[in-house]
């Protein structure tokens, strides 16, 4: 026992390394956490692996590395690793989906694994979890999420094989789900004179608006940002990183979109987002912002949804007004390529899609005012 000036108490071993002859010390831990019994045994380890012609020193610094990396790498580690490096250009909606499925579907039950060791029958066993309760298309993403961050663990060297590629046609297809959507001209002009007559805020009542306007996703409605809004050229910009398919987006304004905005200006105008959130203006308008306000208008979510708006612009644009296909996909920001390929930028056709949504809005006031 060494015992040092301020009272401190330590059990060491001194002995020769095996490999150099050279006197070396090997700590045994703190007296009294550490009794003598326990030292006693240690030091039988530490003698046995001396005649065996290991040097005990090297082995506790090869355990306690061991372990110091098998803590770095547990599925958990590399979970958090993996989206902090690519989340960072996923829109809000998209960043908290994944982590929550990360968190709540994943590391709740894997997370302290050391990834490399994660066989396929024990990842499919935690999916199953999210399976059984119904939730078939979370497990789905789940299954997607684990691929992912397996694939950047045996990127940088902490994995060999990804568990979650064996297991392809394991879960349940989730059944197709289309998002509900007004088709029948009538019917629509009736849901555009209720959106008039919306009592709710300002902000609200203008996402409304401007949902079967512009046909864009929710998500990227909801996140406008006045900055977006060139009022020269009469369009709104939206970023790459904003877009799903992570192109740069124009949507043209027309005369009816840009009376809404000159409107909405005073109200939201001082602040980042056109439709800033009811708790402060730092972030967006809620996720469920604009489906709330229809089930307050009476609408089920069975007849409407806010995605829906875009399956109704591309079905009039086409079987009523004739619009050209490929404008329509343009303004719906599908992925349209060209005859080599390519996909094309995001001024293609903007002349004629500038008059299709003008066209768009004139025949959206003309069933909204009739009879």
């Amino acid at each position: 026992m060494r015992v040092y000036p301020n009272g401190s108490k330590y059990w060491q071993l001194r002995y020769r390394s095996p490999g150099t002859g050279k006197e070396k010390i090997l700590s045994l831990g703190i007296y009294p956490a550490i009794s003598l019994t326990a030292a006693r045994k240690k030091t039988l380890e530490a003698k046995l692996a001396l005649s065996a012609g290991n040097d005990p020193g090297q082995q506790k610094q090869y355990e306690k590395l061991t372990r110091k990396l098998s803590a770095e790498n547990t599925f958990e580690a590399v979970g958090e690793e993996w989206f902090a490096k690519h989340s960072v250009h996923w829109s809000d909606t998209h960043k908290t989906r994944t982590l929550g499925i990360l968190k709540n579907n994943l590391c709740k039950w894997l997370g302290q694994r050391p990834i490399s060791e994660i066989t396929p029958p024990e990842l499919l066993a935690v999916l199953r979890k999210t399976e059984v309760r119904g939730i078939h298309e979370t497990a789905r993403r789940a299954l997607q999420t684990a691929g992912q961050v397996y694939r950047y663990a045996i990127a940088t060297g902490r994995a060999t094989h990804d568990p979650s590629v064996a297991l392809k046609g394991a879960l349940t297809t989730p059944k197709s789900q289309h998002f509900a959507a007004i088709t029948d001209p009538v019917e629509l002009g009736k849901l555009l004179a209720a959106i008039d007559n919306y009592q709710g805020s300002p902000e609200v009542k203008a996402a409304l608006q401007l949902s079967p306007l512009f046909f864009c996703r929710p998500g990227e409605l909801r996140q406008l940002e006045w900055k977006e809004v060139n009022w020269e050229e009469e369009r709104v910009e939206i970023a790459a990183e904003k877009m799903k398919m992570r192109q740069p987006h124009i949507i043209p304004l027309c005369r009816q979109t840009l009376g809404i905005l000159q409107h909405l200006k005073p109200i939201t105008g001082n602040g980042h987002y056109l439709f800033p959130s009811a708790r402060g203006g730092s972030r967006p308008l809620s996720e469920n912002g604009v489906r709330t306000a229809l089930r307050a208008m009476g609408y089920t979510n069975e007849q409407v949804t806010p995605h829906g708006f875009r399956a109704t612009a591309r079905t009039l644009l086409d079987e009523v007004l004739g619009v050209r296909v490929d404008w329509i996909e343009h303004q719906l920001a599908h992925a349209v390529r060209d005859a080599n390929g390519r996909a094309y930028n995001r001024t293609a056709h903007l002349e004629g899609r500038r008059q299709m949504m003008q066209q768009w809005a004139d025949y959206l006031d003309k069933l909204k005012n009739s009879d």
